[in-house]
Formats: structure tokens, sequence, C-alpha cells
């Protein structure tokens, strides 16, 4: 199908983007890959497009107090190479390689995953299960929300209207710690059925994150009480009940993979 008409901006710097989004019913524009589909299924109908994607503020890695710093426009694909990620984050270059296809890697980006809030997709578990906290910017300035309190609902965040991602923030993990993402793929689009993200600290504490199985990626740090609370998607590509159980064989994978 065709989208309908829309205008379309491409922004230099983040205050001209927010900016641009307060005119109307815009949206952000940065690698494409969950937005322009939307858009020609007529399921997002946005009066205008703001790109964001040349806003060189935006990409980018680096370490910084303490925390590495990932600009929301930095690519999967970066992210996946970057020897900083491998070396203090490896969780990170990890589940960055197993997102879509080379193409997608190439152009989609942390920012425009975690602000689509997907719930098959990678990142929320991943950032859930780091204690990542989410830079965001508006007309107001700037704030920091907690992974744990970032995704509050079937692709909803806590982010407020007109206010973008600007950076992921994660503390560098303490030496000794193992941290593992392991996924049961949708072949095609390989989203995820079940995506399980486990990091164990030295001092054996133990962050459990889920994605694929509910309306949104969640943290089960009691991971045994949560599969018996959550309600679980049910959908052509796998039963509720089928859920339950991937999520459980996925769980054991990922923490046997981080003893």
């Amino acid at each position: 199908m065709i989208p309908v008409a829309f205008d379309y901006q491409k922004a230099k710097t983040v205050d001209e983007a927010i900016a641009a989004l307060s005119n109307g019913n815009s949206k952000i524009l940065a690698g494409g890959h969950s937005l322009l589909p939307a858009m020609k299924l007529r399921m997002s109908q946005p009066s205008k497009l703001v790109d964001i994607s040349s806003i060189s503020a935006l990409k980018g890695i680096k370490e910084e107090d303490g925390e590495i710093v990932i600009g929301a426009a930095t690519t999967h694909a970066d992210i996946a190479s970057e020897k900083l990620i491998k070396n203090k984050l490896s969780i990170f270059a990890e589940g960055a390689s197993m997102i879509g296809d080379v193409q997608v890697r190439n152009h989609g980006t942390i920012g425009g995953s975690l602000a689509h809030a997907d719930p098959a997709g990678d990142w929320p578990a991943l950032v859930l299960a780091v204690d990542a906290t989410i830079e965001a910017q508006g007309k107001n300035g700037k704030r920091r929300i907690k992974a744990t309190e970032f995704f509050t609902g079937l692709f909803s965040t806590a982010l407020q209207e007109n206010e973008i991602i600007i950076a992921i923030r994660v503390p560098i993990p303490p030496e000794g710690t193992k941290a593992t993402y392991q996924k049961f793929s949708q072949p095609a689009s390989r989203f995820a059925i079940v995506g399980c993200a486990v990091v164990r600290f030295p001092d054996g504490k133990t962050n459990i994150a889920f994605t694929g199985i509910s309306d949104n990626a969640f943290r089960a740090d009691n991971a045994e009480a949560a599969l018996s609370a959550v309600i679980f998607l049910s959908d052509h590509y796998a039963s509720a009940e089928y859920r339950k159980h991937l999520a459980k064989v996925y769980l054991k994978k990922a923490l046997q993979a981080v003893v």
C-alpha cells in the first residue's frame, strides 16, 4: 500500500527536532524499519516525518563517569562491532548481533527500537537486564528514566509528548559479571518469540528480563513467580501455552550460561 501524504523535515539538531514535533501529528524518523511499514499499511498516518538520522550528537558510544553512553541514533551494527561494548558490555554486542538481518542492523537504531517498544523487540529486555537509564529530551529539557519504569504497555512508553530519546546510559558492570541473551526467533522477521536476558553480578544478584511473551518487556528477578502471573501473548506465531513453555526453556538456557 501507499502511505497518506506527509511533510518531511531533516533536523540538524535535537532542539530543531523537538520544535518540529510540536507542529501537528509529527513522528520521529531514525532507521524507519518500524515506522515506514506501519505507514504503508496506514496503521500510522503522521502529517510530518522529522528525520534525526543526521544529528551527530545522537550518535556514538563512549565511557563517561562509570557508565557506557550510547547515542540514540547509534545503529545496531555499530553497537555489535564496538570494541568498548565487546569489552565491558558484551551482552549488548551479543544482542545487537541477533537483531533482524544485515540491512536492519546497519540502519536500525537503538533509540528507535526503544521508543517503538515492540513487545517482541530485543533492546527492551537488554536494557532492563543491565539497569540502564533512558535519557530523553523535550521542550522542558532533559530527564532520565529508569528502564524498569520506561515500558508501560503494548507499544507504549513513559516518553512524554514531543519528547525524544537522546541516549542510553548503562552502569559499567563490575569485573566478574556474567551476562547472556538467549532468543527463540521468528524465522522471517527475527523478532523474539521469546527472548531472555540474564545478568549475574559477582555478589550473586541476578537480573532477568523477558521480551516477546507479554504486552511489553519486563524484569522478572523472581522469574518463577513472574511466569506464573504473566498473561502470555497468543498469535499466529505461537500460542500462549507454547510461549510459556519456551520462556521456561530459555530462562534455563540463560541461567546455565551465566553459572
